[in-house]
């Protein structure tokens, strides 16, 4: 059943625990159109034989078949990815968790394919996006029902209030958390498996990660990034340039920007632009 609102119960939640769970909101037909819309840009790019700016390729081969692991800006390019996208009841989630003007940031689709799906590491979104404050969410839709096994999201709980090192041996930016999270120090990762269709909302700063897809299904996500109106970038480069994007969905945009949270990273990068899954493979951790 769709969630027109939250309650108070689920916005201290939020707060309290940096993500929240909103199984099944949006509905079969919903999920159908967005798996018909996948279908379309991805063979459409595939076929046209220059994909590179709008999908990212597995390394490893499916049935000796090249297969996407990300689709780029799906927003902008197809009506159902933006009817999803800008989904009224979803904004009335966002509205009491980051303001009244809301603003899109970016999207993309992560597509963790049958048995080749592509971990992604530890890592906290706004590393990559330093803001002026941290009134920023990402929300994650389930396309695919989501287990352990096919590689479902992970998170840590109460992490959203600070940063953790993102910097590789070598000083520049990993792509991912540096510092060595296991053994309980901060806490046990919590698994969010959910039915397809559900929607995950995850502060800018809670720490995630997905493991590997070694089911014989897809595990498709859905992500768009919001921002209060009033939130700003405060670090233009390689990394911002797929996450300057920025669309006011509801309310009015602000002439001012607002400070506020924890103090944000600034990563220290040289060289063209690569996507979190590049960072990630090719960090020097020591």
């Amino acid at each position: 059943m769709s969630v027109p609102y939250l309650s108070d119960d689920q916005i201290e939640s939020y707060r309290r625990e940096g993500y929240l769970v909103l199984p099944g909101f949006f509905g079969a037909d919903e999920m159908a159109d967005v798996d018909r819309a996948i279908g379309e840009v991805t063979d459409t790019a595939l076929a046209s034989g220059d994909w590179s700016d709008v999908l990212e390729l597995e390394a490893e081969l499916q049935d000796g078949r090249q297969v996407a692991r990300r689709i780029y800006e799906p927003f902008d390019k197809h009506e159902t990815f933006r009817r999803i996208g800008s989904e009224p009841r979803l904004l009335d989630c966002l509205e009491p968790l980051i303001g009244a003007n809301i603003a899109h940031q970016y999207s993309k689709i992560n597509m963790k394919p049958a048995r080749v799906g592509s971990a992604v590491k530890w890592h906290q979104d706004m590393a990559y996006y330093p803001s002026t404050n941290d009134d920023l969410l990402a929300v994650l839709i389930y396309v695919d029902d989501a287990t352990e096994e096919n590689g479902c999201l992970q998170v840590l709980p109460r992490h959203h209030t600070h940063f953790f090192d993102h910097t590789g041996a070598d000083g520049q930016f990993a792509g991912m958390v540096t510092e060595d999270l296991s053994g309980g120090r901060f806490g046990e990762p919590v698994s969010l498996a959910a039915p397809s269709g559900s929607a995950i909302l995850l502060h800018a700063i809670t720490p995630h990660s997905s493991l590997p897809n070694l089911s014989d299904q897809p595990r498709r996500t859905l992500i768009y990034g919001y921002q209060a109106a009033d939130s700003y970038p405060i670090y233009y480069g390689e990394m911002t340039s797929q996450v300057s994007n920025k669309q006011m969905l509801r309310g009015k945009p602000s002439r001012f920007a607002r400070f506020g949270g924890p103090a944000p990273l600034i990563p220290s990068y040289s060289g063209l632009w690569k996507s979190l899954y590049q960072l990630q493979e090719e960090a020097k951790l020591g």
